[in-house]
């Protein structure tokens, strides 16, 4: 993207992964820890003021394989991406190519004053774009500490890159555990001066 007047949105992702990576199996996710997802819905509907909303951005196949009880989520509107898709899936709000397009949506009238925060849910191509999007400034990846049979895993990154964060505003910084699951929440900031 391109043009220094748009007035650019923090693109931020959200994970859990275990031990080695993985994120999830066959469309489902390998553990059950209720406190986790709250944190992650806190996140992703957190916004500063009333009146305003966070985007979510979805790969095709992680829209699909997430059941959809609670949807809309409060002060979010959901973007899936898909270059084969003709229309906008049921629950979702927006259908769109591909992250830049996404990004696009939320900086143009009427989202530009609408959108605060791009939340990338997933899957693993997704957050490989995200990563390397320059308006991407935070990872939130909690560390699940154990091993799980998956086949859908959280893409390698830099950690001299995204540094961790101790301390980081909202974000527990003890060991938490939940269903004889032991995890910590994890903050990755971009070093440079490209973040938002």
């Amino acid at each position: 993207m391109s043009g220094d007047n748009v007035q650019k949105k923090p693109v931020r992702l959200i994970a859990a992964a275990c031990s080695g990576g993985g994120i999830g199996k066959d469309g489902q996710m390998p553990w059950d820890l209720p406190s986790e997802f709250r944190y992650f819905r806190n996140h992703v509907q957190g916004v500063s003021r009333p009146g305003k909303m966070n985007m979510m951005v979805w790969g095709k196949l992680c829209w699909y394989s997430v059941p959809k009880p609670d949807f809309p989520l409060p002060n979010v509107l959901h973007v899936v991406l898909s270059k084969t898709l003709e229309s906008v899936p049921d629950h979702a709000h927006f259908l769109c190519e591909d992250l830049d397009a996404a990004a696009r949506l939320a900086v143009q009238p009427p989202l530009a004053d609408l959108i605060e925060t791009i939340w990338v849910v997933g899957g693993t191509q997704v957050y490989e774009v995200a990563l390397k999007h320059p308006w991407c400034d935070l990872v939130y990846l909690t560390d699940v500490m154990a091993d799980f049979d998956c086949n859908v895993f959280f893409p390698e990154f830099d950690r001299g890159l995204f540094k961790v964060q101790e301390g980081f505003p909202g974000v527990p910084s003890e060991i938490q555990e939940e269903n004889g699951i032991k995890y910590k929440f994890q903050v990755f900031k971009k070093e440079t001066g490209d973040a938002v």
